[in-house]
């Protein structure tokens, strides 16, 4: 089975001091992290450490900006009755096993359960030495059980008993993954009866962590596995991301502690970020720090075509860059001896996709799907995020070149593969607790993700707006946005609404359809939103659909003047 690449997933290795370890039912402490303690408004008002020198004047966040969590150790005595209800649930149906380690992680605690024997046995008689029947005192012969085949428990059969299992155990929910990668046992994972808070610093702190950042400047701190080992991944070797979950189940806090990891490890003469933001509160916090490529985040839905194609520039610029110096890839072109300048990776935050999708699906979708093939060599990575985890939304253009994806908590098993192509994120909890799919891998891992406060936020911000930087600021690149935006609109208006070349295609598109509507005029006549919606008005105007229905689609109404359609024929 194949397992997770250690190149770009890293976990704390074995033998290393970890916050929760993995033991046996019989030992008698099991280690898990708690809650980080209040935030201490004193230590807040205090001034900035020193930070990390990162050259060329600028100066790393310290660490110390970020809250360290406090470990406490919990008794066991719950998880062994747990285990042993376990052993007494299954046993009742029938299917023999035992609980060979119990691993509590900051969420759940999984139990991993050995699958036992069935053995089928046959009543024979009791012969002697010379193969004569024996008899009891009574005359009665005796008879003796002889064991036929002795074969494993199926894993279905403990997987069918989930609901069983969570009725005994007295659980809302949980999850069985058979078998865990990796061991010869069945995980069931149970949650805890209180959670664990995962501190993104004590994520950062970990050799997992570590050993990731120092082959990437984009690694992430995901947060801790059922067992509670740190979980880190390297952006550069998925190399997008594409996020979703309901509302409350934490993206949000997920994308935060993504940025606020970059923030802390890369200065922007070394990463620029695209933040795109349609909900205009998520990515607030980061509208002035220096990363930015751009003077400001973007907000308006209007602008993202052109803000997609002004990256779509820049990629196509920087393959020119390559070229000219005989180069493949960003790592190859900065080391070169020819590049004029170091070129820093770009990464591009989309916190609500599902928002751009209903404005501009098809730009949206084809330029996504460009940057995701192609921008990889140049160093600019997406990361995208939604709540609304539909196949109108999460397209199957979008999901083939997104490979590496994380699902939060979902309302049901069709969302959940939507997201990961497989049922489980419907039995996640919320708050962070996530299932991560890697490319390489064959299911996914269920970790508890780290969570960066507002405070905690706010310092990092605070660190990079300082004066002390102010001079070294990079120049935005406005002049990309503006011309690709001022292209966009050119190309999506016509000159002359009466003269678009346009509108016999659409009249004629709407005698095939009892109902039009602007997305369908997108997708068939391959323009923008804003020359499509012009288009639906004149077709109204001169009686072909029916007038607006609370922007639902046009009833066909087939009544458009002879002469106009001849006019533009």
């Amino acid at each position: 089975m194949p397992q997770f690449d250690e190149d770009w997933l890293d976990t704390e290795p074995e033998g290393k001091p970890a916050p929760v370890v993995e033991t046996a039912i019989d030992e008698e402490e099991i280690v898990v992290t708690s809650e980080p303690e209040e935030e201490d408004l004193e230590a807040y008002q205090r001034p900035l450490p020193m930070g990390r020198p990162a050259g060329h004047g600028w100066e790393l966040p310290p660490l110390d900006l970020l809250t360290e969590a406090a470990e406490v150790e919990l008794r066991p005595v719950d998880n062994e009755a747990r285990a042993q209800l376990i052993v007494e649930t299954l046993g009742s149906f029938g299917v023999d096993a035992r609980v060979a380690s119990i691993s509590q992680g900051p969420t759940v605690t999984q139990f991993g359960v050995e699958p036992g024997w069935e053995t089928k046995t046959r009543t024979v008689a009791v012969r002697d030495d010379k193969g004569r029947q024996v008899y009891d005192r009574d005359g009665r012969p005796q008879m003796r059980s002889e064991v036929v085949s002795r074969t494993r428990v199926r894993v279905n059969r403990i997987t069918n008993l989930a609901n069983d299992l969570a009725l005994a155990l007295a659980a809302p929910t949980i999850r069985i993954e058979a078998p865990v990668p990796g061991k010869p046992v069945v995980g069931i994972e149970v949650p805890n009866t209180t959670t664990s808070l995962v501190a993104i610093r004590s994520v950062i702190e970990s050799t997992a962590f570590h050993k990731a950042n120092s082959r990437s400047k984009l690694a992430i701190a995901l947060g801790k596995g059922v067992s509670g080992e740190p979980v880190a991944a390297d952006l550069a070797r998925m190399p997008h991301l594409l996020i979703a979950g309901a509302t409350g189940s934490g993206k949000s806090v997920c994308i935060n502690s993504i940025i606020a990891g970059f923030l802390l490890h890369n200065t922007p003469e070394e990463l620029r970020l695209v933040l795109i933001d349609p909900k205009r509160v998520e990515l607030a916090n980061f509208g002035d720090i220096p990363h930015l490529a751009f003077s400001k985040i973007i907000t308006d839905t209007e602008e993202v075509v052109g803000t997609l194609q002004a990256i779509i520039h820049e990629m196509d610029s920087r393959y020119r860059r390559f070229a000219s110096v005989g180069v493949r890839n960003i790592e190859a072109y900065n080391k070169s001896p020819h590049a004029t300048h170091s070129l820093p990776y770009w990464v591009v935050v989309i916190d609500e996709l599902a928002d751009l999708m209903m404005a501009a699906p098809y730009e949206v979708e084809r330029q996504i799907c460009r940057l995701a093939q192609l921008a990889r060599a140049t160093g600019i990575h997406l990361i995208i995020a939604t709540q609304r985890p539909s196949v109108d939304v999460v397209t199957g253009l979008i999901k083939a070149n997104f490979p590496t994806r994380i699902a939060f908590a979902v309302s049901s098993q069709v969302d959940s593969r939507t997201i990961i192509d497989g049922a489980g994120a419907e039995k996640l909890l919320g708050r962070g607790d996530m299932l991560f799919m890697p490319t390489d891998a064959s299911k996914p891992k269920r970790l508890q993700g780290s969570f960066v406060s507002d405070q905690e936020l706010d310092r990092i911000v605070v660190w990079w707006t300082s004066d002390r930087f102010r001079h070294l600021v990079p120049d935005k690149m406005d002049h990309l946005l503006d011309e690709a935006i001022e292209e966009t609109e050119s190309g999506s208006a016509a000159p002359n609404e009466e003269e678009d070349p346009l509108y016999g295609a659409a009249r004629e598109l709407a005698a095939q359809h009892s109902r039009v509507s602007t997305s369908l005029l997108q997708r068939r006549l391959h323009i923008g939103y804003p020359r499509a919606a012009r288009l639906i008005d004149m077709l109204e105007e001169n009686g072909v659909v029916a007038g607006s229905e609370s922007g639902q689609s046009r009833e066909v109404l087939g009544g458009s003047r002879q002469e106009d359609v001849d006019r533009f024929e």
